[in-house]
């Protein structure tokens, strides 16, 4: 079992930045990758970025790339998410993931997932 959970959510105005945190717990050196994803009202799940553990490889959704940066600490068993030059678009709440596959950006190859935490950007 894995646990996730997700922090530092908010509201922003557009063009600012916000830094989300993913805690993780448990059996974590099961997983291949660590993901976000996040969902607007009335849409789909949709991925956002992922990061493999071991070799720290990358993987952005179009929609972010050179906006969004996953990182993560493996002393702290944590992943961050920081966005920038963000857009009212990027309103959603956003999930942080964990896959114990070798596909990051499939979100039903995902097995244990966080609460979500709401990011709401103002225009």
């Amino acid at each position: 079992q894995v646990q996730l959970v997700e922090s530092g959510g908010g509201l922003v105005q557009a063009g600012g930045s916000l830094r989300l945190s993913c805690a993780a717990s448990g059996r974590t050196f099961t997983m291949y990758y660590m993901g976000w994803f996040r969902q607007a009202p009335g849409k789909e799940r949709e991925f956002v970025a992922a990061i493999r553990r071991s070799a720290g490889t990358t993987y952005y959704a179009d929609s972010v790339k050179g906006r969004f940066t996953i990182s993560r600490d493996d002393a702290k068993n944590t992943v961050y998410l920081q966005m920038n030059s963000l857009k009212p678009e990027d309103t959603a709440v956003y999930y942080c993931a964990a896959s114990s596959r070798l596909v990051p950006t499939i979100r039903s190859y995902y097995d244990y997932w966080g609460p979500g935490t709401q990011v709401t950007v103002s225009s």
